[in-house]
């Protein structure tokens, strides 16, 4: 965490998780799109293997939602992330900016709300955007061929 004089109080994002209003909490999503990656799950020993197949409702080049709203309701199985949930994700990826502060981490200086500008998150190539295919065009049976090594891997 970064020093702060008494007195000036800090970003909201410097902040508990839990003290977050939820726009607060939306706005600290880097918009990287790694959550919308399709995983698989080790059924011996529940490790977690990422694919470059992500969602049909992510917008590749921006690396959002295009469905947000209702995403629950087209895609049942997607996540809605929460204070509560987020000690049971162990599959998040390292850079996530829920998962930096849930473990009392600053953000990284390419953060969008650090950098002002999604230009520094995407010279990193901490986003999706230009390395992924979308499911419709992946058969389900296929996703093993698209495993990927870079999620939590030094970038």
């Amino acid at each position: 965490m970064s020093h702060r004089e008494e007195g000036v109080e800090a970003p909201f994002w410097e902040r508990p998780l839990a003290e977050l209003s939820q726009e607060q909490w939306e706005a600290l999503c880097d918009g990287c799109g790694r959550c919308c990656l399709k995983k698989l799950i080790n059924d011996r020993d529940e490790s977690v293997h990422y694919t470059r197949v992500v969602c049909r409702y992510l917008d590749t080049e921006q690396c959002r939602c295009t469905q947000y709203k209702r995403r629950q309701t087209l895609v049942p199985d997607c996540l809605v992330l929460d204070m509560e949930l987020l000690p049971e994700l162990g599959w998040i990826p390292d850079t996530c900016a829920y998962r930096l502060r849930y473990e009392n981490k600053p953000l990284p200086q390419w953060h969008p709300l650090i950098s002002g500008s999604r230009a520094a998150i995407n010279a990193q190539q901490i986003s999706v955007s230009g390395k992924v295919i979308s499911e419709e065009y992946v058969h389900e049976d296929g996703l093993e061929e698209h495993i990927i090594r870079w999620v939590n891997a030094a970038c």
